[in-house]
């Protein structure tokens, strides 16, 4: 692996497609953070989603809104740095687009879980504190009854942290729970 590496994480919402957008923006916020986060990668290089269809989606939307050109691969077309660090393509980033429970709320998609908010709390600790060991034994029956959004996505992040190559720095853009979903938008560099 040469240089700095950046992932950037961004919830999959389809909320955030300008389509969805109304004359009040309901998640506006969100919208902007992850603007400015993956605004952070022009100039990067190759850039690799790590999403399921829809946040392949909204991935490629927001990033054309944050004015990143790069050439956008699909992580099942790129070779996997995770599991071999020396097929990192140079000057890459990672987007992987995932987000927590939408069982926290009664009114939340799924309806109130009482499991979700300890869940999402373990996460988020996990993500602030580049836990990879956390996130790659994520329990996916949980995420899958919490109605997690691309739980793999989360697994393979905490590959891509935990591959031993430095220390990451994890800076926090977003983290809040609206409509009952949480969601986070982060970004983690690491110097090698």
């Amino acid at each position: 692996m040469r240089g700095a590496r950046t992932v950037v994480l961004v919830p999959g919402v389809l909320a955030l497609l300008p389509e969805y957008a109304g004359i009040a923006d309901p998640v506006a916020e969100l919208r902007a953070a992850c603007v400015a986060a993956l605004g952070s990668l022009a100039g990067a290089g190759p850039v690799v989603l790590v999403a399921d269809a829809q946040g392949e989606r909204v991935a490629r939307s927001l990033l054309g809104a944050a004015g990143v050109a790069a050439d956008v691969v699909p992580a099942s077309n790129a070779a996997d740095p995770a599991s071999d660090p020396a097929a990192d393509p140079e000057g890459a980033a990672y987007v992987v687009v995932a987000n927590g429970s939408a069982r926290r709320g009664e009114k939340a998609p799924g309806h109130l879980d009482e499991r979700a908010p300890g869940f999402d709390e373990a996460l988020g600790r996990a993500l602030r504190q580049v836990d990879a060991e956390h996130l790659t034994r994520l329990d996916r029956e949980l995420a899958d009854q919490l109605l997690v959004g691309h739980p793999d996505g989360f697994v393979t992040l905490g590959r891509l942290l935990g591959g031993g190559q430095g220390a990451w720095r994890a800076e926090v853009d977003f983290a809040a729970d609206p409509f009952g979903v949480q969601y986070w938008v982060m970004r983690w560099t690491c110097e090698s």
